[in-house]
């Protein structure tokens, strides 16, 4: 039974009726010798709790979209083939111009939560060794005839950790929020892609190359990139690539723009960090070299400090003590062409949340078509 489907919320919903009827029923008429009865209640009890923590732990689920399924909630899942060093630039001395395209077969999303018009795949990354679903949602022009021949800028949209590839979908509602305002002409269309980042059992990539542990960072900015590249009409140059993220998935979209300006022209970042020692389950941040490596203040001093300060332009909002500080430390580094825009959020907009970042959705897109284009 799926964990995240509506069959097992009605299941755990009717066993925590069951869970409050029984003892009702039969508290008083519970026979045999005290120990016996006594232990009759306390099962009873412990199954009432049970049931009623099991249906808070769905709703907030379904929610937020943290876990996809059984795999990833017990851990179970292994998505990591090999992890070979790669690298600084994460191709291991490989050429993507060389490499045949990667076609791929896609179907409709398995969750009906994500709203119409979405795509699924799963890839087998070639470069990074990783493999994991792929979700594409295509604006309502990529199907006009008067676009037939134009490409489209692409955003790669990060949920936080825990964190599911559907969130941007499901908890914050990106697509249908967006298709109507692209529609107007209000927003550029741009092509989203939700990959799957939760790839590890129990630990937060990072978003990192970690030789010998995961290759993250080329799953995200090399197989996924070029997989869309070789089956939609997507941009292939960096002014035509942009990521978003939220929590940790805004530490990943920033370090991963600043790491890759040949790769990437802009990046939303909303209640993110820069250390990733402040996610504690953080491989990267476990790590003093990774730690470092790994901190878009350090990319963004050695880039400086190389006399290349890298073509990106980063959007990070956040409240105090959540994300502002972070985009403010960004913000005093950046010489151009970095551009580092900072929105300050209320602390009383609802906390570290998904219902406040989805709020920032059609204002981050309105930003971002005035950074990339196709």
């Amino acid at each position: 039974m799926s964990l995240t489907g509506t069959p097992f919320f009605l299941t755990a919903l009717v066993l925590l009726i069951v869970a409050v009827v029984l003892p009702l029923g039969v508290w008083g008429r519970i026979s045999g010798p005290p120990l016996v009865r006594t232990l009759a209640r306390l099962l009873m009890l412990l199954f009432a709790q049970v049931t009623a923590i099991t249906v808070v732990f769905v709703l907030v689920n379904n929610a937020n979209n943290l876990y996809d399924n059984w795999g990833d909630l017990l851990g179970t899942d292994n998505h990591v083939q090999v992890a070979k060093d790669l690298g600084p630039d994460g191709m291991g001395g490989q050429k993507i111009k060389n490499e045949p395209k990667q076609i791929q077969n896609f179907r409709p999303a398995d969750d009906p939560r994500m709203g119409p018009g979405v795509k699924m795949t799963d890839l087998n990354g070639r470069i990074s060794g990783v493999s994991g679903e792929v979700y594409v949602w295509l604006p309502p022009q990529y199907d006009d005839p008067a676009y037939r021949h134009k490409k489209f800028p692409v955003v790669e949209v990060l949920p936080g950790y825990p964190g599911s590839a559907k969130a941007w979908f499901g908890a914050l509602h990106v697509g249908e929020q967006l298709r109507p305002l692209m529609q107007r002409g209000e927003i550029k269309p741009f092509i989203l892609v939700a990959p799957r980042t939760t790839i590890l059992t129990g630990a937060d990539t990072g978003c990192a190359n970690i030789p010998g542990k995961v290759n993250a960072d080329s799953w995200l900015t090399v197989d996924v990139r070029q997989m869309v590249i070789d089956n939609f009409r997507a941009g292939d140059k960096a002014h035509s690539w942009s990521l978003a993220g939220y929590s940790a998935g805004a530490h990943c979209a920033a370090k991963l723009a600043l790491a890759h300006p040949d790769r990437y022209r802009a990046a939303v970042a909303m209640s993110g960090y820069n250390d990733p020692k402040l996610e504690p389950d953080s491989l990267a941040g476990k790590d003093p070299k990774l730690r470092a490596e790994n901190n878009p203040l350090n990319i963004l001093k050695g880039a400086n400090a190389a006399g290349h300060p890298p073509r990106t332009a980063l959007y990070v909002s956040g409240a105090a003590g959540d994300g502002y500080q972070a985009g403010i430390g960004l913000k005093q580094l950046a010489k151009r062409p970095t551009t580092v825009t900072v929105q300050l959020i209320p602390s009383n907009a609802g906390g570290h949340t998904t219902a406040v970042w989805r709020t920032q959705v059609p204002e981050i897109f309105r930003w971002l078509g005035r950074e990339v284009r196709a």
